[in-house]
């Protein structure tokens, strides 16, 4: 059951209850010389009530479709007036739908928030001053307190609706955060009394015997600070369409890499998350390759101005003049299509600074 569900039982609630008042006026009212017309008025009425109250229970059928009907439909209930009242009726008499006509306003705005009613609203508010004028559109003659509470339960139910929405997804929301969290924290003692004691257990034998197994013992203590990281990082609830760039960039961290991140989360198309990752990772690796064994990087992300920027930089020799051009005419195009070609089929530009004491890369997009 979502947040809904109360929202439509209770428009069906006030259906029967309108409907039963207007049967009321038509038991008593005077000015129904034939009170056949008005009966059958009341019958189709009945009949719609009882399907909408049907079809707005069911999710599936709930949309544009059912709500344009329902306002069709009770826009005629409402003009069939003419016919059993004649235009001859009583100047500003109530109208042979009395409040029903109200539900279909209430519908929209539940639907589609305080907009949609606020038009619903207008277009049976219209007919109702209308038709209270005796075919004559005047304001300043005909009672408009109907018309204005027609305007305010649109707007201010419509306005609730869309905030118990907005309530249910935030603690749709709160709820995946606490049960990843849950999860995360039973994956951490796990992986904590396990891989990552193996881990520094390599990097720290690794250190002693030396050679070959001091790199692995590197590359040992390096993963144990990606998972690390990873275990850390507060969970976030998963979207496919959506990811979160500070969670990719800082699974690059290490012992010789440091990440900078914003504190709140950047949000961009998961794909575009997935390129800029794999450029920082084009980047770090070009630093392990062509620096010396120790070079330090950092990364820095920054989000402001309606633009991403990612900064990858290092502390090493720095790239001889016309390496980078001499590598592309040999075919080597690590920083050509890895780097420059990801973040340009991004929209976004790349700009590398290199000197004696460093190399910076910074990679600048324009966030959607």
């Amino acid at each position: 059951m979502t947040i809904e569900t109360p929202f439509w039982r209770a428009i069906a609630v006030y259906r029967f209850c309108s409907l039963g008042y207007a049967a009321v006026l038509v038991v008593e009212a005077d000015s129904y010389g034939n009170p056949g017309p008005a009966w059958s008025v009341l019958v189709l009425m009945t009949a719609w009530t009882v399907f909408a109250t049907y079809a707005y229970s069911r999710e599936r059928l709930r949309g544009w479709p059912l709500l344009t009907a329902d306002l069709v439909v009770t826009a005629a209930c409402l003009l069939s007036s003419i016919w059993v009242q004649g235009f001859d009726g009583p100047h500003g008499a109530m109208p042979i739908t009395a409040t029903w006509v109200a539900a279909p306003v209430v519908a929209w705005a539940v639907y589609a928030g305080r907009r949609a009613g606020a038009a619903a609203a207008a277009v049976i508010a219209v007919l109702d001053v209308w038709l209270r004028g005796v075919g004559v559109l005047d304001l300043n003659t005909v009672p408009v307190n109907g018309a204005v509470l027609l305007f305010l339960a649109g707007v201010v139910i419509g306005h609730v609706a869309r905030l118990a929405k907005q309530a249910e997804a935030r603690m749709q929301r709160a709820v995946e955060l606490e049960a990843a969290g849950r999860e995360r924290e039973r994956l951490a003692r796990g992986i904590h009394d396990s891989v990552l004691q193996v881990l520094a257990l390599v990097q720290r034998r690794g250190a002693e015997i030396g050679g070959e197994a001091a790199e692995l013992g590197r590359l040992a203590g390096e993963q144990e600070a990606v998972l690390r990281e990873l275990v850390r990082t507060a969970p976030r609830p998963f979207s496919a369409e959506t990811a979160d760039l500070n969670e990719a960039v800082r699974r690059h961290a290490s012992p010789t890499v440091t990440v900078a991140t914003p504190a709140t989360p950047v949000d961009l198309p998961s794909q575009t998350v997935a390129e800029l990752s794999a450029a920082v990772a084009n980047a770090l690796d070009n630093v392990r390759r062509h620096c010396p064994e120790g070079t330090r990087a950092w990364i820095l992300v920054e989000a402001e101005d309606g633009a991403v920027t990612i900064t990858v930089r290092d502390d090493g020799p720095g790239i001889p003049e016309g390496r980078l051009e001499e590598a592309e005419r040999l075919g080597r195009l690590g920083v050509a299509q890895s780097i420059r070609g990801r973040v340009a089929a991004l929209g976004g530009r790349v700009t590398i600074v290199s000197s004696p004491d460093g190399t910076e890369i910074e990679m600048v997009i324009v966030a959607p």
